[in-house]
């Protein structure tokens, strides 16, 4: 199961640093045509605002799962390897808190969304915005379970001793 979600937080990763290459080049684009042609790329604000959202929601898993997600030293180098454990599972539970409140409050308006077929934008490009909303849905879900998950290998000592969730294998996977 390490190995699949592992995978499927780096599947999710490089779609979005995909994404942001997109974007770079319809900034480009943009850039490029307001320039030298006195034409910008028609719905380029739309689709950037709307992607920003989703190309941080996507970066998510990997980032907790891999332990980048912020965390302060102060505290937790100051105490011992059992208290960090403590300070780890207090973490793991307000971050799946955090996401599963974020995923709850955001089911609603993606309902709303997808059923009156919400758009934004004016004009020559309307960009729909359920997909982002189910984006930040879905994504908020598997950040909560990506911080259950690391709780539970934490607690059978499947992460290194100081939880840099640097997974270790279990004897049955070497």
């Amino acid at each position: 199961m390490q190995k699949s979600v592992s995978r499927l937080a780096e599947i999710i990763h490089i779609i979005s640093a995909f994404w942001v290459l997109v974007i770079a080049l319809i900034i480009l684009i943009d850039v490029i045509g307001r320039q030298f042609f006195n034409t910008p790329f028609l719905g380029a604000i739309e689709i950037i605002k709307n992607s920003v959202v989703s190309i941080t929601f996507l970066q998510l898993p990997l980032a907790i799962y891999s332990g980048d997600m912020l965390r302060t030293t102060l505290l937790y180098g100051s105490v011992g390897p059992s208290a960090k454990k403590a300070l780890r599972a207090l973490a793991g539970i307000l971050g799946f808190l955090f996401f599963a409140g974020v995923a709850y409050s955001s089911w609603s308006p993606f309902v709303e969304a997808f059923s009156i077929n919400e758009y934004e934008g004016e004009g020559a490009l309307r960009v729909p915005t359920y997909p982002v909303r189910l984006l930040v849905v879905l994504t908020s879900v598997f950040s909560g379970f990506m911080y259950l998950y690391l709780m539970v290998l934490d607690w059978t000592g499947r992460l290194d001793e100081e939880g840099e969730h640097k997974i270790l294998q279990s004897p049955s996977e070497g």
